[in-house]
C-alpha cells in the first residue's frame, strides 16, 4: 500500500504519512483513554501541573544516583527539552547533601548538535546541550558533592566509546522529551530517498540504530529555533549526534 506524502516536508517520512484513520483515532484519545494504555512494562502517569511533572523528572535523577555505588555504578540519561527539571535536580542534591562522587554517580546527555563538518559543537555554542546541562544543573551543584567530570557522558568525540559506556555503567532511567515530529532524542524519521524512497525503515530495522550523526527533520529544526534559538532558524544546525534505540 502506497504511503501518503508528508504534509509538512514532502521529502521526508513523518507521522503525517500514516493512515488517516490511525491519525484520527490518535487525535480522538482523551486523557482517560491514554491512562488506560498502561500495561505490564509500560506505565502511563499523568500529572496535574507542569510543576508536578518537572519535580517527578528531577526525583528520577535523585533516585538513580542514590542507587549508584562504586561497585555497581549507575546513572540517568536526560534530555534538553524540557529543561525546567535541571535546576531542581541541583537544588535537591544540595539540600540533601547527596555526595555524587561518593556514589560514583553517572549522567548521559542524549544528543548534541554537529557543525557543517559533522563535528560536535563546542560547549560555548549558544545552543549546546552540554552547555545547558552544565549551566542549569551541574555547575549549580556544590563542588564538594559533584561527581567527577569523567562521569558525565555526552555524544561527542568517539561515539563508539559513548555507546559502550551504556554497557559499562547501568543506566537506570532514560528520560526523553517527545519532539513535535514525535521523535525521542534526535531519532528523527529519515529522508524519503534511496532505499527509503517508497517505504520508511521497518521498526525492527530502526531499533538496531545506535549512537550516530543523523539528519534532522525540518519540523525539528523549526521547533528548536522556536524553543531555544529565539526563533532564528538559520542558527539551528540541521544534523546532530544522538543516542539510538540500540542503547535504550
Amino acid at each position: 500500500m502506497t504511503r501518503a506524502i508528508s504534509k509538512v516536508a514532502p521529502g521526508w517520512w513523518d507521522y503525517t504519512t500514516l493512515d488517516e484513520q490511525i491519525l484520527a483515532d490518535a487525535a480522538a484519545l482523551t486523557a482517560r483513554d491514554i491512562e488506560q494504555l498502561s500495561r505490564p512494562g509500560f506505565t502511563v502517569r499523568i500529572y496535574d501541573t507542569l510543576q508536578d511533572l518537572y519535580c517527578a523528572q528531577a526525583l528520577e535523577y535523585i533516585d538513580a544516583w542514590q542507587q549508584s555505588t562504586p561497585d555497581n555504578p549507575c546513572g540517568i540519561c536526560g534530555p534538553i527539552g524540557p529543561t525546567e527539571q535541571l535546576p531542581l535536580v541541583a537544588q535537591m542534591v544540595n539540600a540533601m547533601g547527596l555526595d555524587l562522587a561518593k556514589h560514583e554517580a553517572h549522567f548521559w546527555g542524549m544528543d548534541e548538535w554537529v557543525d557543517a563538518d559533522d563535528k560536535p559543537v563546542e560547549i560555548d555554542f549558544p545552543l549546546s546541550f552540554a552547555k545547558a546541562d552544565c549551566d542549569l544543573c551541574f555547575n549549580r551543584i556544590n563542588p564538594q558533592l559533584m561527581m567527577p567530570m569523567a562521569n558525565l557522558h555526552f555524544p561527542v568525540g568517539d561515539l563508539g566509546q559513548y555507546s559502550d559506556s551504556y554497557d559499562q555503567v547501568r543506566c537506570v532511567v532514560m528520560q526523553g522529551g517527545q519532539g513535535e515530529v514525535k521523535h525521542w532524542a534526535f531519532n528523527d524519521p529519515p529522508k524519503r530517498e534511496g532505499q527509503y524512497n517508497d517505504q520508511p525503515p521497518k521498526p525492527e530495522e530502526y531499533r538496531k540504530l545506535g549512537t550516530r550523526v543523523t539528519d534532522l527533520h525540518p519540523m525539528t529544526v523549526i521547533q528548536n529555533a522556536r524553543t531555544s534559538g529565539g526563533g532564528y532558524v538559520p542558527q539551528v544546525p540541521t544534523r546532530a549526534c544522538t543516542v539510538g534505540p540500540k542503547e535504550t
